[in-house]
């Protein structure tokens, strides 16, 4: 059974500017895809490689940003509902063994969102650690943050497949949040996964929303709110205080 949800102070506005408390550097874990990179592009270009010799029109960048976020799996599942393919064990399983041998290499295309790749330099010089907790499988994330130049950038990274769970059930961020080893963790994240997996947790969460969500922020669980990374010290500060 899931813990109890945890319950939440209502989200507060930010001032742009606000710095980490020097003394009080909480331990971060990122959230990859919709977070810090864009990687849809990648995804789209992967999924008309499956698609396309059956016969199947290739998903737009709407549709797979709309389908990613619960790992592999559960994006062909929607991939295959989405182009009328039978969804029977075989025929999924068979898609996403194509799927992933062509999505470990998809890397050319995957852009940072505006301001991330500095602010986790900017974090770590101020004494945070970092982790990430994605469901995209451990191949392609490794690859990917690799030619990020991200793969030294993570004390932790807790991928798709390590755990015998997924977002948003806790564990993989609770994993995350133990080998980190600090007292106080705070999650960073763009999507409705992501902000069940912090309430499940019962971690704080900051809400990137220029991600892949769907819902409404108003209507999506989250403790602060971001729209550009040149806010997420003052997120951090708040976290830091409360």
């Amino acid at each position: 059974m899931d813990p109890a949800p945890v319950p939440r102070a209502r989200p507060q506005a930010l001032a742009r500017g606000t710095e980490p408390l020097p003394g009080t550097a909480i331990d971060i874990v990122f959230d990859l895809d919709g977070t810090l990179i864009d990687s849809a592009p990648d995804i789209c270009a992967v999924a008309a490689t499956v698609l396309c010799p059956l016969g199947r029109r290739a998903l737009s960048l709407e549709e797979t940003r709309r389908f990613v976020g619960e790992g592999a799996a559960v994006f062909v599942h929607r991939m295959m509902a989405a182009r009328d393919i039978d969804d029977t064990d075989d025929v999924h399983a068979a898609l996403l063994a194509e799927f992933l041998a062509h999505y470990e290499h998809a890397v050319e295309r995957a852009e940072f969102y505006p301001g991330a790749r500095d602010m986790l330099d900017r974090l770590r010089a101020s004494g945070h650690r970092l982790g990430l907790c994605t469901n995209k499988p451990e191949a392609p994330a490794r690859a990917v943050l690799r030619h990020m130049q991200l793969h030294d950038v993570f004390d932790v990274v807790v991928a798709g497949g390590m755990l015998d769970t997924r977002k948003p059930e806790p564990g993989m961020l609770l994993h995350a949040r133990d080998a980190l080893g600090g007292d106080r963790l705070l999650y960073v994240g763009d999507s409705e996964v992501d902000a069940q997996t912090a309430l499940r947790a019962g971690v704080p969460f900051a809400l990137f929303t220029g991600g892949y969500r769907k819902t409404p922020v108003a209507q999506l669980h989250h403790d602060w709110a971001f729209d550009a990374f040149d806010e997420l010290p003052a997120v951090v500060a708040r976290a830091q205080r409360a």
